[in-house]
């Protein structure tokens, strides 16, 4: 199970990748109806990942917090091993504050290597909670191949 605590405005993960399944998440953080329809598209955009040969994502924002309403979710994938042709191009569409991914999915999704300016790329700066600066933890959640696919 995954224990929060922080000095931050709302629990935090304790700092580090904490592996985790989509079911773990679903019953620690889908507790509201609100968050349960988050997940939901949490799930969505899992599938669709994991059909383009995605094989983690990172799960972060304030959804995995104690927060008692969060927006949405944030997050980044894996890039190794996808399909680019084969992606939803909605995942790779960051115009407008990522308004289509947000529509779709109800949530923002980067590549967890492209870079986030000084900060390092996304996987990096998930990492440190932005109202201390200190850091915190994100989760990795495995995706199934896609039927018929070989590991």
């Amino acid at each position: 199970m995954i224990e929060l605590g922080s000095p931050c405005p709302w629990d935090v993960l304790p700092p580090g990748i904490h592996d985790t399944t989509l079911a773990e998440v679903e019953i620690r953080f889908a507790t509201t109806p609100h968050r349960k329809w988050l997940f939901g598209g949490l799930v969505r955009v899992t599938e669709v990942l994991a059909k383009a040969g995605c094989r983690y994502v990172y799960l972060d924002g304030s959804f995995v917090t104690a927060k008692p309403h969060p927006g949405d979710y944030d997050g980044c994938w894996d890039h190794v091993g996808v399909d680019i042709d084969a992606l939803d191009p909605v995942l790779l569409d960051f115009s407008n504050k990522r308004a289509a991914q947000k529509a779709k999915y109800l949530g923002e999704m980067f590549i967890a290597g492209m870079p986030n300016g000084p900060d390092g790329p996304f996987v990096d700066f998930f990492q440190v909670e932005k109202s201390s600066g200190k850091p915190k933890g994100i989760l990795r959640i495995p995706l199934a191949p896609p039927k018929g696919a070989t590991p």
